[in-house]
């Protein structure tokens, strides 16, 4: 427990009908007492996990503003700690004011995901769960919140722990043949010692093959439409968000600036830009844009290349798909509603060199549930997607893993070649404090500064 008692807004700033100021720690009764009057005078002593109807009061007793308070007892708690909820009127001014009396009164403001922090260190959550918090939070789609509430459960940590059981039952083994030398027990030892390494390296390696697939569903793919002015790529934003999020007209070079918005691809939430036309420009506003367009390129996961049917091929379309070598690239045929195809397949497809091919029209919007199937099949491809496999969601967590398979696979060779078992012990020692880093028996100060300083206030 901590001797300091912290308070936050714990809602988002702005106008709402309820905002809420959360309270944790040791003082929130002594606090609550000073500006909040109940209708039911003994509102500590009624129970834990009850509201209360009052109001919030100034030091002079004028009321500040009507709210409901909800007194939580500790362990019972998202800390382990008292924690008392003041919900208030969802306005800026009221918010604050509530909170500077709080303040006032004894309390001081949380740092970023101080709460989850606390919920950690006090034993409510281990680091993996405390992450997930705010991954729920920033949760695109429903497989994205799905991850992150297994991820909550402990459903990682918990494989995580059943990895650290096995490597600190290697690690008893070892000492045991090590201090008593005389039984003969070595060689046996290293027998069984290293076919339980391999089934653990075999589990550590089978989650990092999951990392990539949980990476995507937690982050989203970058996915940038490119194309020559008036190709209709602001048609194809529009069309698939089903909504006319972008201006579209006739007039090439309307799209100045990057237009960026999440959509949800079965699950997968991909980051999508809309980008002006990559063409040669004297207008000082539209090479920005362009000079822009060709930045998002280099940083972009997946290239939709939007060409128009009925213009035909022209020498910038093809210095456009020469230029995307290294990239994940569809190629979408636009305009297919028109009367006259001018572009030639064969001349597409030799460019393409084996990269996916639609014909689309985004105005009639047509072809998007086939240009949904390429990407799902492209992002996918050879990924684990299985509903029983823990998926690892973290870079942080990934590194950890690929630690551990490190140290496991030095110790296996150890084994191999036979090295002093007490020269493996070491490896195995430092796969197990790896696996540690991601549920926080390991953690330093530091990384939990690094990772929490990530989080809301509030949170």
């Amino acid at each position: 427990m901590f001797d300091d008692t912290i308070a936050a807004i714990a809602t988002p700033l702005g106008e709402g009908g309820i905002g809420i100021v959360r309270v944790s720690g040791s003082e929130v009764v002594k606090i609550a007492k000073r500006i909040f009057r109940a209708k039911n005078k003994n509102w500590t002593t009624a129970g834990s996990h009850r509201l209360f109807y009052g109001h919030i009061v100034d030091r002079e007793g004028l009321v500040v503003d009507e709210a409901l308070l909800s007194y939580m007892q500790a362990p019972h708690t998202y800390t382990r700690e008292d924690v008392v909820e003041i919900n208030c009127h969802g306005g800026i001014v009221p918010l604050r004011r509530v909170l500077e009396l709080v303040l006032g009164f004894g309390a001081r403001l949380a740092e970023p995901g101080e709460f989850s922090k606390r919920a950690f260190l006090n034993g409510r959550l281990d680091l993996a769960q405390a992450e997930s918090v705010i991954d729920i939070i920033r949760a695109k789609t429903d497989a994205s919140l799905k991850l992150a509430m297994s991820q909550l459960k402990g459903e990682l940590s918990r494989q995580i722990f059943s990895l650290q059981h096995k490597l600190l039952g290697l690690l008893a083994k070892l000492e045991a043949v090590v201090d008593f030398p005389e039984e003969g027990l070595e060689e046996s030892a290293a027998a069984e010692i290293l076919v339980i390494s391999q089934e653990l390296l075999s589990e550590v390696e089978q989650l990092i093959r999951g990392a990539e697939t949980g990476k995507i569903y937690r982050d989203g793919i970058s996915t940038i439409i490119i194309g020559s002015p008036n190709v209709g790529k602001s048609s194809l934003l529009n069309a698939m968000l089903r909504e006319d999020r972008a201006i579209v007209t006739e007039i090439p070079g309307t799209t100045r600036d990057i237009i960026e918005e999440i959509i949800n691809i079965r699950g997968i939430p991909l980051k999508i830009i809309d980008t002006a036309g990559l063409r040669e420009t004297e207008d000082v506003v539209e090479k920005i844009g362009v000079a822009r367009t060709r930045d998002n390129i280099n940083r972009a996961d997946l290239v939709l290349l939007v060409l128009d049917a009925a213009r035909g091929l022209t020498n910038g379309d093809r210095a456009i798909i020469e230029s995307i070598e290294e990239k994940k690239l569809i190629i979408l045929l636009n305009k297919v509603d028109v009367e006259v195809i001018k572009i030639e397949k064969s001349e597409v497809e030799q460019l393409a060199s084996g990269r996916p091919l639609l014909w689309i029209s985004a105005e009639q919007r047509t072809g998007l549930a086939e240009l949904e199937d390429t990407i799902v099949d492209m992002v996918m491809s050879g990924r684990t997607t299985s509903s029983e496999t823990v998926l690892v969601a973290s870079v942080r967590h990934k590194q950890a893993l690929e630690k551990a398979a490190s140290h496991l696979t030095e110790a296996i060779s150890g084994i191999r070649g036979k090295l002093p078992l007490d020269m493996v012990s070491i490896d195995l020692r430092s796969a197990w404090e790896d696996l540690g880093e991601i549920t926080g028996e390991t953690s330093t100060d530091e990384l939990l500064d690094r990772i929490f300083a990530d989080f809301c206030i509030g949170k």
